[in-house]
């Protein structure tokens, strides 16, 4: 294998078009020509220790879920702990990988691997209805409007041709696709027009069909200009509808959950607690704990999706780490907090990302760091 099919492996399992816009994600550091030897190094923070590890295990790759370069850097020496990770990264050969956001929001990915533990569901399944709070949306390039127009019966196989070959009509692996309607077009011809059917002064009714075909944004010029080349109206009506993203209900950032059976905020820490092999762990209730259903679930720092959460009638919001105030506001508005601990609510799914891999390219080799760990000591 080489970096560039890891690069490729990486994005079946969580593709970037999956991670939020701030986000910095994908290949960081490496040359994607450079072949793979080694195991690869699956890590949640790439730290000094942990590319040691990587080193004296002879990985060429490592697959950082915390991005190691995020704000930009000014130069790359080895006058910080940053710039040293990167620098000798580089020196040694080694390609730096980071799926972050998008193995969050990734269908099977970490937050659903949370909503497992948190309904009590075994490994792969979530006992419950789960759905994402943002579901993802997206508007395939070839499918960015929907261009219409009209014509008699006998030109339209010559129409529909003519637009294919300016790129309408492609839904995934299908090309010319296209829907008619058949109906009755009028239209009033005014002095010096030549019109097709009819003549200039007279209302004409005219048996038409209504062809509807799909296209994206960069080819309607080329698009329109065949419409009007192969068109025999003089002026024939173009309609183009700009269309909007597909919402996909599993994947997108956050979860909704929704247990099968009600339970309480404690028993829920509980899970949590024994899920993530946590010896502590916090929760806050707005009043007496009640039995609750509906689940907010972020990993790592979710606070910003907590409000959301509320809105989509969740009674507790499960996430890694919130800000005293933060706490304070979803108690305020009647919602129980549980934190999980930042990288708790994530290291624990890298054994299941190695299965992934495996499973997808089973001889390649990968470690789990061991000296890879939370920065914050629990006493």
């Amino acid at each position: 294998m080489r970096v560039n099919d890891l690069v490729r492996l990486m994005g079946q399992i969580a593709p970037l078009e999956y991670a939020e816009e701030w986000d910095r994600v994908g290949l960081l550091v490496g040359d994607g020509e450079r072949e793979l030897t080694g195991p690869v190094l699956l890590t949640i923070d790439l730290t000094e220790p942990v590319l040691a590890e990587a080193i004296g295990a002879g990985s060429k790759a490592i697959i950082a879920y915390h991005p190691p370069i995020f704000e930009p850097l000014a130069r790359v020496t080895d006058a910080t702990p940053r710039q040293r990770i990167i620098l000798r990264a580089i020196e040694a050969g080694i390609a730096v990988y980071s799926p972050h956001t998008a193995l969050d929001a990734v269908h099977g990915g970490i937050t659903d691997w949370l909503c497992e533990g948190l309904s009590g569901g075994e490994p792969g399944r979530i006992k419950g209805d789960v759905r994402a709070l943002t579901p993802h949306a997206k508007l395939p390039a070839m499918q960015q409007v929907k261009i219409v127009t009209f014509m008699q019966p006998p030109d339209v196989e010559r129409i529909r041709n003519a637009l294919a070959s300016g790129g309408a009509g492609n839904i995934g692996a299908y090309q010319l696709c296209s829907f008619e309607t058949r109906g009755t077009g009028t239209f009033l011809p005014g002095p010096g027009t030549r019109p097709a059917v009819g003549e200039p002064g007279h209302v004409e009714r005219v048996d038409e069909v209504r062809l509807e075909m799909v296209a994206g944004k960069a080819a309607l010029p080329l698009i329109t200009e065949l419409l009007r080349r192969f068109h025999p109206y003089e002026e024939p009506a173009i309609d183009v509808y700009e269309l909007m993203p597909q919402p996909r209900r599993n994947a997108g950032a956050g979860r909704r959950l929704v247990l099968d059976r009600p339970t309480t905020v404690a028993e829920l820490t509980q899970r949590l607690k024994h899920f993530l092999k946590r010896e502590r762990m916090r929760y806050a209730l707005p009043a007496e704990d009640r039995p609750v259903t509906r689940i907010g679930v972020v990993p790592g720092s979710g606070a910003s999706l907590s409000r959301l959460a509320r809105d989509e009638g969740c009674e507790v919001f499960v996430t890694g780490e919130m800000k005293h105030h933060e706490v304070l506001g979803a108690l305020n508005a009647g919602m129980a907090v549980i934190l999980g601990n930042h990288t708790s609510t994530e290291r624990g799914y890298l054994p299941r990302l190695a299965q992934h891999m495996q499973r997808l390219a089973p001889g390649l080799p990968t470690i789990i760091s061991e000296v890879d760990q939370d920065p914050l000591i629990t006493v």
